[in-house]
């Protein structure tokens, strides 16, 4: 008598997903039951690589970091297919089944690597690799309009006041706050329309 299973293979996958969070989930609340919970100011400071919090922290980061992480783990994911095809490359059983299988792996290996080497060529050439660029690149159109043209639609467009320091008197250096309420004010006064 055949016996079929009753789970399929998603059903199997499934399970393990459900075993997955229960034991994450499980961890989770041990700890927070066994765990002493006595915060301080010390223990609810920030900790930074055993370094004392100095600062503010709100620290802008560098956001060529991000791209040069994505693209190392890009080659870094790739180099995971590499490793099974090493392990059925040279298999006497399947050479001996088809004697073509080494010369076409081999060359279904040289074109995946060379779709990634063309990659890095262009993320190379992109200067996505340099960590600081050496120079800000602006974008060029060959067009014929001249670049007066453009200057006149500017001047036309936005009306720039000149800045001067005319109706400005200079105070002595140790009464600052009578500088600052005799600056000038600003060109213009925000105003808010209720909707």
């Amino acid at each position: 008598m055949d016996q079929t299973s009753q789970l399929t293979e998603f059903g199997k996958i499934f399970i393990f997903l459900i075993i997955g969070i229960l034991l994450v989930c499980g961890t989770l609340f041990l700890s927070k039951i066994l765990a002493p919970n006595k915060p301080t100011p010390l223990k609810l400071t920030s900790y930074e690589c055993g370094e004392e919090p100095t600062g503010n922290s709100w620290v802008q980061f560098n956001s060529r970091f991000y791209v040069i992480a994505l693209i190392f783990l890009l080659f870094d994911v790739e180099m995971v297919f590499i490793f099974p095809w090493t392990t059925v490359f040279g298999q006497k059983s399947l050479l001996e089944a088809a004697p073509n299988w080494g010369w076409f792996t081999l060359i279904e290996m040289f074109i995946f690597v060379g779709i990634l080497i063309i990659g890095l060529v262009y993320v190379w050439k992109r200067g996505d690799l340099d960590w600081i660029k050496p120079e800000q690149k602006l974008p060029h159109v060959d067009v014929s309009i001249p670049m007066s043209v453009y200057d006149r639609i500017n001047n036309e467009t936005y009306k720039v006041k000149e800045f001067s320091l005319e109706g400005v008197k200079p105070q002595p250096e140790e009464d600052t706050a009578a500088v600052a309420t005799t600056s000038p004010k600003p060109g213009f006064k925000p105003t808010f329309r209720k909707g």
